[in-house]
């Protein structure tokens, strides 16, 4: 288990007490989650804001932060011999909360009391939005809450506080980041070799996970991996990959520290792109590559998103497939059959960075709120940068036959939507293009060595 300096923690837990300065704060972990049978588990992946503030990746904690007396108690069982004749001798946890800075290590079940003490002299007892429900039963047992009482009784303060600490990449943080992009770079100049016509896709999604474990990593997410490049979160592997598709694969690495990576990908099965699928990827590069030159401290990432539909639709206008005036019709939401998803969103130890405690405050300021237009509506960052920031940009250009077929049934756009010319993309699929970037004081700075990203330098990776 790796830890940063006890010291990053210890100074984390201060700030968080004072930004919530009433109470008890009730960080909870997570435990093991079975699969079919309850020895039977998935990977363990503890909380993220648990690990943020204690660092102890082991399921079955929990932790207790007192913001009056300053009390830090991580409460949690020590393995008994029968426990250790199955998992091996490990290190107590009191060994492990020691190189956070705790001192203070107690048995799971004297939670329950300090929770109901607390409860019963009116003290607050501030906890984040529970995303399992073995965590949602126990905070009904701990704290007397019914069901529906858990949503209302979540603390904002101390989500708000949270978002604000875990929002900012301290250059610690960058080091794992930068570690961990750079794993998924390996991954994806592995999968680049290992596409070929007649192979199956999960045969290279294989090549994926096996390049994240040889790094002693895991994926960030299930791998996003298909010639159905238009289905935008496709995890089936199954396809034949044949000459004249492409290939979008959207995946990254989580490293030992949990810090993640976001990259994506789009490469010819032949191994060169033909001059149609030239004509779209370089559109898609150079949505990615202004977008990102954008980048800085002020800017509103809602407004890029928005520069970056405008910047599509002059290039299709190019090629004959919409007309008129494409700003006017990017500010319309036109861009939405082309790009229905965001431009981008923060990333941090979650791959959307803390999205459990609720994108609309994770991504979205005060006077911000969310469009309903198609693609606007799924941007998950909306508002102005700040220098810390840690954020994806991934444009994306797609035929979608369904979608295309509503728009046209409905007659949106009918007068600058070249439909009949648009049949000629239906077994096109879609083209994504992602890079993870940080934002500093004087512009940004992409994450990790360079990735193959070029026409010529997919198709050199490829033939290497």
């Amino acid at each position: 288990m790796k830890f940063f300096p006890a010291q990053t923690y210890i100074d984390r837990r201060a700030k968080l007490k004072s930004d919530v300065n009433s109470g008890l704060i009730l960080l909870m972990g997570n435990n093991e989650a079975p699969i079919n049978y309850p020895d039977n588990h998935f990977r363990f992946r503890q909380d993220s804001s648990f690990l943020y503030f204690f660092g102890l990746n082991q399921f079955g904690l929990n932790a207790i932060i007192d913001t009056e007396s300053g009390e830090e108690i991580i409460f949690g069982n020590e393995f008994s011999v029968e426990d250790i004749v199955w998992v091996g001798q490990q290190e107590t946890i009191a060994a492990k909360a020691a190189q956070v800075g705790i001192s203070d290590v107690r048995p799971s079940s004297k939670i329950a009391s300090i929770l109901s003490a607390a409860k019963s002299k009116g003290r607050d007892v501030h906890f984040l939005p529970p995303y399992r429900f073995d965590n949602k039963l126990q905070l009904m047992e701990w704290l007397n809450l019914g069901a529906n009482e858990i949503t209302p009784s979540v603390s904002t303060k101390l989500v708000n506080a949270v978002i604000n600490l875990r929002s900012y990449k301290s250059a610690e943080e960058i080091t794992e980041m930068t570690h961990a992009v750079n794993i998924s770079r390996e991954m994806h100049i592995n999968a680049m070799r290992t596409i070929a016509a007649g192979k199956k896709e999960y045969e290279v999604v294989s090549e994926i996970y096996r390049t994240a474990k040889a790094n002693n990593c895991y994926l960030a997410y299930p791998a996003i991996l298909s010639i159905n490049g238009q289905t935008l979160h496709n995890h089936g592997h199954y396809n034949t990959m044949t000459g004249n598709r492409l290939v979008l694969n959207d995946s990254g690495a989580e490293n030992e520290m949990c810090y993640s990576g976001d990259i994506t990908r789009t490469a010819p099965v032949s191994g060169k792109f033909s001059d149609k699928q030239k004509e779209i990827y370089n559109i898609v590069l150079e949505m990615e590559e202004s977008s990102i030159a954008a980048l800085k401290a002020g800017i509103m990432n809602r407004d890029l998103h928005i520069d970056a539909n405008k910047l599509m639709l002059r290039r299709l206008k190019e090629l004959g497939l919409v007309s008129g005036n494409t700003d006017e019709l990017a500010e319309q939401g036109m861009g939405g059959l082309f790009m229905p998803h965001g431009l981008g969103h923060q990333i941090g130890m979650d791959v959307h960075d803390m999205e459990d405690l609720g994108e609309t405050l994770v991504g979205y300021g005060e006077g911000l709120t969310r469009s309903t237009q198609l693609g606007l509506k799924s941007l998950r960052l909306a508002k102005k940068l700040e220098a810390g920031f840690v954020i994806t940009v991934e444009p994306g250009l797609y035929f979608i036959p369904e979608l295309i077929e509503q728009w046209k049934a409905d007659k949106m756009f009918a007068e600058h939507i070249n439909y009949d010319k648009l049949k000629d993309y239906y077994d096109f699929g879609g083209i994504r293009i992602e890079d993870d970037i940080l934002i500093t004081e004087n512009g940004h700075q992409i994450l990790g060595d360079k990735i193959p990203k070029t026409i010529e330098e997919v198709e050199n990776a490829m033939a290497n």
